[in-house]
């Protein structure tokens, strides 16, 4: 299936409605961004290659999830989203990787800034089950994206400790970053 986007739309369309979940979707990205940095700087450059577990991804690997998932929802925004999805190399270094990060929080919020709220509606291709793809909102695709970013920084702040780095404070205070 090489279809980039549906003009159907789903039950969302209620113009009104959807402004609101543009804004309520950009002010939580930003926030969740600026919290998944901290995480990331917070894991020591030389330990970006660390793993727990033969079977767990690296921490590298981790942040090149970040890095396609914002690359997925800049492409379904500004309508080259297509199936088979076609992602950006993963970095290099650990540099790269939060540069990479750092830099496309800007292209994500220009992208959603430049999408009407009535397009949030339409649906595009993705995956929904093993060898299963089928019709998705943007709406609920891109929260989708956001919340498995929040997911994988989870697992990324668990490797913060593990590699004797100091675990920012998240949704609330952190044993090395308390509110007092």
């Amino acid at each position: 299936m090489n279809q980039t986007s549906s003009r159907t739309k789903t039950h969302v369309n209620d113009e009104s409605h959807l402004e609101q979940l543009k804004a309520e979707f950009l002010a939580r990205f930003a926030a969740e961004h600026a919290t998944t940095m901290r995480v990331l700087r917070a894991i020591p450059e030389s330990e970006s290659n660390f793993r727990p577990h033969a079977r767990s991804a690296s921490a590298l690997e981790i942040v090149a999830t970040l890095d396609r998932e914002q690359t997925g929802i800049i492409a379904v925004l500004d309508g080259t989203w297509s199936m088979p999805p076609s992602f950006p190399a993963p970095p290099d270094s650990w540099a790269d990787a939060l540069s990479r990060i750092d830099a496309r929080r800007a292209d994500v919020v220009t992208a959603l800034d430049a999408t009407a709220a009535s397009r949030l509606a339409d649906v595009v291709p993705f995956f929904t089950g093993p060898q299963t793809v089928a019709p998705v909102a943007i709406h609920e695709l891109l929260w989708f994206w956001l919340l498995d970013m929040v997911h994988h920084r989870g697992q990324l702040s668990v490797y913060v400790r593990m590699t004797g780095g100091r675990v920012p404070a998240i949704y609330g205070p952190s044993a090395d970053e308390t509110w007092s």
